[in-house]
């Protein structure tokens, strides 16, 4: 492998990777034989690295002896210290590298971060992203590498990186297929039992503002245009909530996302806008609420971890395989479009092509505060 000092002096290699060894699983005994320091690596999005938490709880049910650390997305790195099992998070700040290559790779920074990676020996290194950048990660990890076979890997190839290959079938519900991957991996049968996220129990931070009465948060913002719910919809579900007797509140997570909220919460006397916040923060504001209601986005996923009353609506995306799971979380998917679900940032039906989803648009605020009724309702 070209050295970092090759790198910054002469530019990117440009020879082909040798392709490696035909897949394999490694012998029982010797995936088993001694096995007590595992190394995650899971590093975006959000609600991925949540919908991996049930998987460790597992782990950590079944293999009480075995400690893990965990690779994940600085931005989200908050994440994987909430579970009881995992002991030391590394933070990975990828997206800085991309935009900063030379600057990362020369300054010094990627040494540093390198050796914080491999300052230990695992004895296991399990990719659960499937992606070229983790299954790079996860090999140059010290440590025999594990991860997704070529018939169940997010990025054709990633798979060449793995010293152990296992197959989890795609068409079922993410959390499903890392449960299964680990409990491969680590050698125990998949529980039958309802998804644990290890969070029951911990004390979240107070939530970055005052609630004054029931509480429902509102999750507006999502990263593709066609997540999004229409402003006119939201601001009709605000008043139909205030009129109810709530407080809504409009969390965000960037500069943008704090204008629309700002934007949907204006001249709504019952409707706030918190300041920035934490992760800790936000999950202390989403356990306090009467419910969430929410697009497809990483807070989602967390609120239903956390117990809430969470209402989810979907429309590019297909909750069947990434839908935001716990005991009082519920889907409501858009219907009425041979294309849903179309995977696509941009809508394109009939003679519209656009970023707002038509589909998303039929989701009435009078059938999402019905269904938040009966999700409230149910015991």
């Amino acid at each position: 492998m070209p050295s970092l000092d090759a790198f910054c002096y002469s530019g990117a290699p440009t020879h082909p990777p040798q392709q490696g060894p035909p897949s394999r699983r490694l012998p029982r005994d010797e995936r088993i034989s001694g096995l007590s320091h595992v190394l995650l690596v899971k590093l975006t999005s959000m609600g991925d690295l949540i919908q991996l938490l049930p998987a460790l709880s597992d782990a950590h049910a079944q293999r009480p002896e075995l400690r893990f650390d965990w690779v994940a997305d600085a931005a989200f790195a908050e994440i994987p210290g909430w579970h009881p099992a995992v002991g030391r998070v590394i933070p990975s700040a990828h997206r800085d590298w991309r935009r900063h290559k030379t600057e990362f790779l020369c300054s010094g920074s990627a040494r540093a971060w390198l050796r914080r990676l491999r300052e230990r020996r695992y004895d296991r290194v399990i990719d659960a992203q499937g992606s070229w950048k983790s299954a790079v990660m996860a090999r140059v990890a010290r440590g025999p590498s594990a991860g997704l076979d070529a018939d169940s890997v997010r990025e054709p190839g990633a798979q060449w990186l793995y010293q152990e290959r296992h197959f989890v079938a795609r068409e079922q519900l993410a959390i499903t297929r890392w449960r299964q991957l680990l409990a491969a991996v680590l050698d125990y049968p998949v529980p039958a039992t309802a998804p644990d996220f290890g969070l029951t129990g911990r004390v979240w931070p107070d939530p970055p503002l005052t609630l004054a009465a029931p509480t429902l948060t509102f999750v507006t913002n999502a990263t593709w245009p066609t997540k999004l719910w229409p402003d006119a919809h939201w601001r009709e579900l605000i008043g139909i909530a205030i009129g109810a007797g709530y407080q809504v509140v409009l969390p965000w997570g960037s500069a943008p996302e704090q204008e629309r909220a700002e934007r949907l919460a204006h001249a709504q006397s019952g409707a706030r806008v918190p300041p920035r916040a934490s992760l800790g923060e936000i999950a202390g504001l989403l356990s306090r609420s009467a419910a969430v209601v929410s697009v497809d986005t990483g807070l989602a996923h967390l609120a239903a971890a956390l117990g809430r009353p969470t209402l989810t609506l979907y429309g590019p995306t297909d909750p069947r395989l990434i839908a935001a799971t716990g005991p009082r979380a519920a889907p409501l998917p858009a219907t009425g479009y041979p294309c849903i679900p179309c995977r696509r940032r941009e809508c394109r039906v009939a003679d519209y092509r656009g970023p707002d989803a038509r589909c998303m648009q039929d989701l009435t605020p009078a059938l999402v505060w019905a269904r938040l009724q009966t999700l409230l309702a149910a015991v």
